[in-house]
């Protein structure tokens, strides 16, 4: 694919790419809702990725019951993370978080960024407070309890993010050949394809099976943030774009898989948001409300948070380019 195909940035002025569907909600009781489910049946094959990455929590749950097993299984890591490096006692779970990741790169780990945990605090007058963390690698998580102080979102966004970042060194979450037949399966059986559309990467199971392949021996925490690009270019619109620019599934999964989600891409999709709002007045304060039920919906149940927190704060960015008079129709 030549250069000028290959990346959206380099539009001379952003062109709204048309969107097939509006995002569809969150459900609490998922525990990771495929944010592709309305568009292209490759972006869909490509979201299964995400759900085979986690199990499902048992569909009749209730949010109560959901809220207390996560909560028991948090503090269940932590606390066996706790004894297996600093011995029995209250363990100071902002410190083991940071301390776990540079562990991790003195062991070796190809942390591009360094190893520095990065915590955000959502700006509020009163409780509850809202505290987000993003780790080395890119994956985001937040405060999933009911926090009375800003020190306890911090925590609470710690805990996750630490189950997560110690579970994830689980053999049995790499990706292996038995995993990827396994997955590539669950994919065939979810959009009622069939195995040999799995050995052709211009049909979505085979798009797949390519990205699956390209990621062997990575953990399922490295894939998602992967995942999360292509997940970002369907909601933008971006990936039909290309389709219609005639680039070839191929040629785009080999393209983005070797491109960082960096402020140049956020700002790009920003300036679609723009070009969108004067199509359609009031498109981005309408998303925006939508992400950000997701993004809170998500939140409480403990799930990975890059998608949703970048789509909301692409959203953020766009709505805070456009002055009052751009806004109105």
């Amino acid at each position: 694919m030549a250069s000028h195909s290959q990346d959206y940035n380099i539009r001379q002025k952003p062109v709204p790419a048309r969107r097939s569907g509006v995002s569809p909600e969150i459900s609490p009781r998922s525990n990771m809702a495929d944010p592709t489910s309305i568009g292209s049946r490759s972006a869909q094959a490509m979201a299964a990725a995400a759900m085979s990455m986690r199990g499902q929590d048992p569909q009749h749950m209730n949010d109560t019951k959901a809220k207390t097993v996560l909560k028991e299984a948090v503090d269940a890591v932590v606390n066996s993370f706790a004894k297996h490096t600093q011995g029995y006692g209250r363990v100071n779970v902002v410190e083991a978080l940071q301390e776990f990741w540079q562990m991790k790169q003195d062991r070796g780990a190809d942390l591009k960024n360094g190893a520095l945990v990065v915590y955000e605090s959502q700006p509020a007058n009163a409780p509850p407070y809202v505290c987000f963390v993003s780790l080395p690698g890119g994956s985001c998580f937040g405060s999933f309890q009911h926090c009375p102080t800003k020190a306890e979102a911090r925590r609470s966004a710690a805990k996750i993010a630490l189950m997560n970042s110690v579970f994830n060194e689980h053999p049995s979450r790499k990706i292996s050949d038995e995993f990827i037949e396994r997955a590539v399966r669950d994919a065939c059986a979810s959009f009622k394809g069939n195995m040999e559309e799995a050995d052709n990467p211009n049909t979505g199971i085979g798009a797949f099976r390519f990205m699956l392949e390209s990621n062997k021996t990575r953990t399922m925490l490295e894939f998602q943030e992967l995942m999360t690009v292509f997940q970002l270019l369907h909601w933008n619109g971006s990936l039909k774009a290309m389709r219609e620019r005639n680039c070839s599934r191929q040629e785009v999964l080999s393209h983005y898989s070797h491109r960082a989600l960096d402020d140049d891409m956020r700002s790009q999709m920003a300036l679609d948001w723009i070009a969108r709002e004067q199509e359609i007045s009031s498109i981005i304060e309408r998303e925006l409300e939508i992400a950000e039920r997701e993004l809170e919906s998500a939140r409480l149940a403990g799930r990975e948070l890059r998608f949703f927190k970048e789509k909301r704060d692409i959203l953020v960015l766009a709505l805070s380019q456009i002055g009052p008079s751009d806004s109105l129709a």
